[in-house]
């Protein structure tokens, strides 16, 4: 076997189905595809068969709908999940890629031990072994093909309390791992014969955006009145009317009354319209500013701290410690 063959999948393995099910949204907010995500759990004992009453199996997804929601995980049947047989694991629900590898598309059976198939993406055969244990233990098993994205994928599973073999004792099932990491917070102490590892950890902020709405703004058009004055040049006529003196004779020996001239006087007369006329236009768009506001909050982390009894010296050297006898 090629150790040194660097795995194409991460694998999780989740005491709690509903756990299980909340990594897999995690993941697919994350970005991952369907089709990078995989799922193996045993099947409910007291839910619906893994098999229909003809001794055919569910090989299709909408079979199988039924007995998913039963089981309590309805919401992962965009995954393709399918109910079948698993040689030595027995009635189960597997789904994704995974569930590809595993079911004969024709009859819905196992084709592989979960093993194999875990073996096939890199990962040991003997981790491989650990993690089909596992799920014949009544635990449920998620994996990821992350490709460059394996310590994301890990991280998300981690907080919904998904471990890998790296982080239960070694050749301890999940149920092990559980009441081990119970009895350490417990007691808090136990004995060591050397070279063993104690695991600090502490806690960061992970700040998360949303979109909501502060507000709104309406724009709309109102009427308004206001009196406006122009001023309009006009031409109108005056009678000019000049006296002289008259020379030579009258045309007329007689005076009479009665002769007149009319001359008509002209002007012009100012009327106004009112016509309406587009003189702006008001143009509604939105954009995209950016800002930054900080967010603060109070974290805990774990420090290592030695303490000495009986007669031994502590000395720190840089980031080692060292505990020695006296010298007598």
């Amino acid at each position: 076997m090629n150790t040194n063959k660097k795995p194409k999948a991460v694998v999780a393995v989740f005491t709690d189905r509903a756990d299980a099910e909340r990594a897999l949204a995690d993941l697919h907010r994350a970005g991952f595809r369907d089709s990078q995500l995989g799922l193996i759990t045993k099947d409910n004992p007291k839910g619906t068969s893994a098999r229909k009453d003809d001794g055919e199996t569910y090989a299709e997804e909408g079979a199988a709908t039924g007995l998913l929601a039963g089981a309590g995980v309805g919401a992962l049947v965009g995954l393709g999940i399918v109910a079948s047989v698993i040689p030595g694991v027995g009635p189960a629900l597997i789904g994704g890629t995974i569930g590809t590898i595993l079911c004969n598309a024709a009859v819905g059976a196992a084709a592989a031990g979960i093993g194999g198939a875990l073996i096939g993406w890199g990962i040991p055969e003997e981790d491989a072994a650990w993690y089909e244990n596992e799920v014949k233990s009544g635990r449920t098993v998620v994996t990821v093909r992350a490709n460059t994205r394996q310590a994301e994928a890990l991280e998300i599973m981690r907080r919904h309390n998904g471990f890998d073999r790296t982080a239960a004792p070694t050749g301890a099932t999940a149920a092990t791992a559980t009441a081990a990491t119970a009895s350490a917070s417990t007691t808090g102490t136990r004995t060591a014969a050397g070279g063993e590892t104690l695991r600090l950890h502490e806690e960061e902020l992970r700040p998360r955006k949303r979109s909501v709405k502060a507000g709104e703004v309406k724009v709309r058009k109102e009427v308004v009145t206001e009196h406006k004055t122009l001023d309009v040049p006009v031409t109108r006529e005056e009678v000019v009317i000049e006296r002289r003196p008259a020379r030579g004779a009258a045309a007329e020996d007689t005076i009479r009354e009665g002769s007149e001239i009319r001359i008509p006087v002209r002007e012009e007369e100012v009327s106004v319209e009112k016509t309406p006329v587009a003189r702006e236009e008001v143009r509604v768009g939105k954009r995209s500013v950016s800002d930054t506001e900080r967010v603060s909050g109070t974290v805990r982390k774990e420090k290592a701290r030695v303490e000495s009894a009986g007669d031994v010296h502590v000395t720190e050297s840089g980031s080692e410690t060292h505990v020695t006898g006296r010298k007598r």
